[in-house]
């Protein structure tokens, strides 16, 4: 259960103040041959890549330099455009100061000429001439790990590639640069080499370790690549989230809050080269071997979360397992999908639970505002990692709740969430039983989010008055009273055949 004090509130007004009620991507439209003003110049670059997972998380470490005459707020990270529309969780933070919070982030078209995106980093205050700042970005690249090879029979090891540039993309011109790759094991059977770029092996093997560079690329224009890639052992699912549909229900009078979730999930892993054994994979379970298939998911749900139900599109699956939790510790809930999902294979189901809505909403100072804390996904917890290419959260409101606004809390460290802007929030109504109005229904929408995001919070703050609760128990009783009164007045009519 969380709470929050007048202090937090205090702290937490002015962001919520400055939210607006419905926000829209947008993208930027550069010139057909622009190219940034070479006003930086990056003094060091580090890039370290985690493939552990079954995407890529990359955090470059950078310190810039301002090489004009005049101070520079903008700071362009370009990406090629196919790789641009799998970014995932772009944000950026002072290195030095990550407290105070993620930079804002807008995104461009591409541009013409080279078929290159942008991402513009605007700082705070400009820079001045001849300083210097240490950035901290950090992304994820979803669907950028291919099985290699593509099909393997069914008890066979997977193993994925990962191709990039070891020079790191930068607009500007860069002094010196590494990139450090920490793969899940040790078995690698194929990676680029390179010769004359550095004294001694490139790269440098520590274990499941690789080290590119350090690399003197002071004479090295822009924008230059360095392709290489490497091939290793991953046998486990690359599991993928093609759209994920969560709706969140508030009721005031049944103090409840119900949760549903709509997945639509798809293997991205080798392939079988064979058709599927029954036989050979009950032997292999038998045995616990590792496996590129989704065997199970588990899902651990909050504190006092209740109810739980799985249902696919046959019916209620059996085979889960539900482990009920306290009021202080979480429950988990372990569940079987009816067959095996190998890779290339399609899984579609929904599961919900009910929590009391006292551990998530507030009032606010005002007594008719009220505070509600929820997360923004929760999603399986897997060791290999989830990634969502589409995600629709609806939080349903109760009806007549006005002056609406949301905020996504952030830590000092990356949430896996996109920039706010980036997020696409809409305001609807949504007519259930014995409604007048309707509900009102805040709609979020982001693509390329990872299981990352489970840590990020989202906060909606409205207005629900007295007479926007009693609104619903007086139509019904008005309704009643008319009824009562229509008949009663049906019941008093003279329609005997008499003589006048």
């Amino acid at each position: 259960m969380w709470f929050f004090t007048a202090t937090v509130l205090g702290l937490l007004a002015p962001s919520l103040a400055a939210a607006t009620n419905a926000t829209t991507p947008f993208r930027v439209a550069l010139p057909s041959d622009f190219k940034p003003a070479q006003v930086f110049k990056n003094t060091n670059v580090v890039r370290n890549t985690n493939l552990e997972k079954s995407y890529a998380r990359e955090t470059v470490n950078l310190v810039i330099e301002n090489i004009d005459k005049k101070p520079q707020g903008d700071y362009y990270v370009p990406f090629p455009a196919d790789v641009f529309e799998r970014v995932g969780g772009f944000e950026v933070r002072d290195k030095k100061a990550p407290q105070q919070g993620r930079f804002v982030v807008t995104v461009t078209e591409p541009v013409a000429s080279s078929e290159t995106q942008y991402f513009i980093v605007h700082f705070p205050e400009p820079l001045a001439p001849k300083s210097q700042l240490t950035l901290g970005i950090s992304y994820s690249l979803l669907s950028s790990l291919s099985p290699l090879p593509a099909t393997i029979n069914q008890n066979e090891k997977q193993y994925l590639s990962y191709r990039f540039s070891a020079y790191v993309p930068s607009a500007y011109q860069t002094l010196t640069q590494k990139t450090k790759l920490k793969l899940p094991s040790t078995d690698v059977p194929e990676y680029t080499t390179t010769e004359g770029l550095k004294s001694g092996a490139d790269p440098e093997r520590k274990g499941a370790t690789y080290t590119y560079g350090p690399y003197d690329t002071a004479k090295v224009a822009p924008g230059t690549e360095l392709p290489v890639s490497v091939r290793y052992e991953y046998t486990h699912p690359v599991i993928t989230v093609n759209l994920l549909e969560r709706d969140l229900e508030v009721s005031h009078w049944g103090g409840n809050l119900a949760t549903e979730e709509r997945y639509w999930l798809r293997n991205n892993a080798s392939q079988l080269t064979n058709q599927f054994s029954r036989v050979e994979w009950t032997f292999a379970s038998y045995q616990k071997a590792p496996t590129c298939a989704v065997r199970e998911l588990t899902y651990p749900l909050l504190p006092g979360s209740v109810d739980p139900y799985f249902i696919d599109d046959i019916g209620n699956v059996s085979t889960s397992r539900y482990r009920p939790g306290t009021a202080k510790t979480g429950a988990n809930l372990e569940f079987k999908p009816r067959y095996p999902i190998f890779g290339g294979w399609n899984y579609s189901f929904k599961l919900g639970w009910n929590n009391n809505l006292s551990s998530f909403l507030r009032k606010a100072a005002n007594a008719d505002s009220y505070v509600l804390k929820v997360p923004f996904i929760q999603g399986p917890k897997m060791a290999e990692g989830v990634q969502y290419e589409h995600v629709v959260l609806r939080v349903v409101l109760p009806e007549g709740a006005h002056n609406v606004r949301y905020e996504i809390l952030e830590g000092t460290t990356s949430n896996g969430l996109p920039g706010q802007n980036q997020i696409n929030a809409t305001f609807s109504s949504l007519k259930t039983y014995m409604d007048t109005l309707g509900r009102t229904t805040l709609t979020l929408e982001v693509d390329n989010v990872t299981d990352e995001a489970r840590d990020s919070q989202l906060i909606v703050t409205y207005e629900h008055t007295l007479m926007d609760a009693l609104r619903k128990p007086l139509t019904i009783f008005g309704g009643l009273l008319a009824v009562f009164v229509g008949i009663w007045s049906v019941g008093n009519l003279d329609v005997s055949i008499k003589k006048r």
